[in-house]
């Protein structure tokens, strides 16, 4: 799992990376959409982390499941929490999801094994 968080890790900043390449205002506008949408307002932004969990979780993106269960973890969500927010996640996907909760899960225990 170790190498497999490292590696997803590298090509989502390298990814990123070449996208921003592009000349496209709308692929810059979305990036920027999006780091403006998780600042601290009026819910902080480990409340925006959980939520963004969840939606990942109900749309089945496990890069996305990925990204922000490393971010929840470093706003300082103890493992029950996220746990919790997870079952929140399949209740409102239904059983489809259980399979990107399986990877979660793994994912989970990997990141809270660097600490």
């Amino acid at each position: 799992m170790t190498q497999d968080f490292e590696q997803f890790r590298q090509q989502r900043i390298a990814g990123n990376e070449k996208v921003l390449q592009t000349d496209s205002l709308t692929i810059k506008r979305i990036f920027s959409l999006d780091k403006q949408a998780y600042k601290e307002n009026t819910l902080s932004k480990a409340t925006k982390e959980l939520l963004g969990l969840v939606a990942s979780l109900v749309l089945r993106c496990n890069d996305c499941v990925d990204y922000h269960l490393e971010q929840a973890v470093a706003e300082g969500f103890s493992k029950e929490q996220i746990d919790e927010a997870m079952g929140i996640a399949v209740l409102v996907g239904g059983t489809i999801v259980i399979p990107h909760l399986r990877h979660a899960a793994k994912s989970l225990d990997f990141l809270f094994s660097e600490k």
